[in-house]
């Protein structure tokens, strides 16, 4: 299991980077400053701001080891014309005259409050592979969802 690729938009992986960075670079010098600062200040036993130090640094050092995983395992997928719905597209479906547009994303990535579906999720999993005028009848706890795909694009 520790092999298999992770599938990342462009935009995804880029962000995964950026993040990295971030922990690399600023965050994590940040924490250890602060945690030697922490510790001048006398007993550690009792030094509630050592703790803090302590567990925030922890918490970057696993992030950083979680994202170095992520991108030693991810496939950046790059989506072709035509190709129907694939990770990295941004499809737009119609529900009871209604249309909404969601991005396809990898399963990391997937965000739904911004409408970044996951390909493995019920819906991203229906729709992958669909094309245009493609009608979609989706299960999920509340019923059944019918989606009429009317615009793939990348």
């Amino acid at each position: 299991m520790k092999n298999v690729k992770i599938p990342f938009t462009p935009e995804g992986y880029k962000s995964l980077l950026e993040e990295l960075e971030l922990l690399v670079k600023t965050k994590r010098p940040t924490g250890v400053i602060r945690l030697g600062k922490a510790r001048l200040m006398g007993d550690l036993s009792e030094n509630s701001e050592y703790v803090a130090a302590k567990e925030d640094l922890s918490y970057i050092e696993g992030r950083v080891k979680e994202i170095e995983e992520l991108i030693r395992r991810a496939e950046v997928i790059e989506p072709k014309n035509n190709s129907g719905i694939v990770i990295g597209v941004d499809v737009t479906v119609e529900k009871e005259g209604t249309a909404e547009t969601y991005s396809i994303v990898g399963e990391f990535e997937a965000d739904p409050m911004q409408k970044k579906l996951s390909s493995t999720s019920p819906i991203g999993k229906a729709l992958m592979g669909k094309k245009v005028g493609d009608v979609v009848n989706i299960e999920v706890p509340a019923g059944t969802i019918h989606y009429k795909i009317t615009k793939i694009q990348k």
